[in-house]
């Protein structure tokens, strides 16, 4: 089984929240850049299925991943409402299209707790815990463990 294992944490730290359909995740605030509306992407040929294309990001080319499907859900279909979460994924900076962030979230490792042993080995090696806050259930997602530094730089 795996668990998070956080370095000396004694005050908390930050995740951000988000939803895909009815799920919530979360992500450490620290890998995100920035929050930004859906821009359209250009499509790009020979691009994982699970990247829809990239966008110019004040002068950068930035690959825009549809979160849901890399999560093994159905593929999102974006509007003006859904975001992209602009976060640093090991070398590269990626751009991961989500419905909507819903919260800023400190929490400590009580809050943590292990991924459940239902969970087939591609959950556990990206979900690295499950917080229960005010009656939700949020996933903790490690991106580097959901984005391996090759798959990254085909994006």
């Amino acid at each position: 089984m795996t668990t998070y294992a956080v370095k000396n944490l004694t005050h908390g730290r930050e995740l951000i929240a988000f939803r895909i359909g009815e799920q919530e995740f979360c992500v450490n605030i620290m890998s995100v850049r920035e929050i930004r509306g859906w821009t359209p992407a250009t499509s790009m040929p020979h691009a994982p299925p699970y990247v829809l294309g990239v966008i110019n990001l004040r002068g950068a080319v930035l690959p825009i991943v549809d979160l849901s499907l890399r999560l093994g859900m159905k593929p999102a279909e974006p509007t003006v409402r859904h975001v992209i979460i602009v976060a640093q994924v090991g070398p590269k900076v990626v751009g991961l299209l989500v419905d909507a962030v819903s919260d800023i979230l400190t929490v400590t490792n009580e809050n943590i707790q292990p991924t459940p042993d239902i969970a087939n080995e591609a959950e556990k090696a990206y979900a690295r815990g499950i917080l229960a806050i005010e009656g939700r259930m949020i996933c903790l997602i490690e991106l580097d463990s959901l984005f391996p530094h090759t798959e990254s730089e085909a994006a």
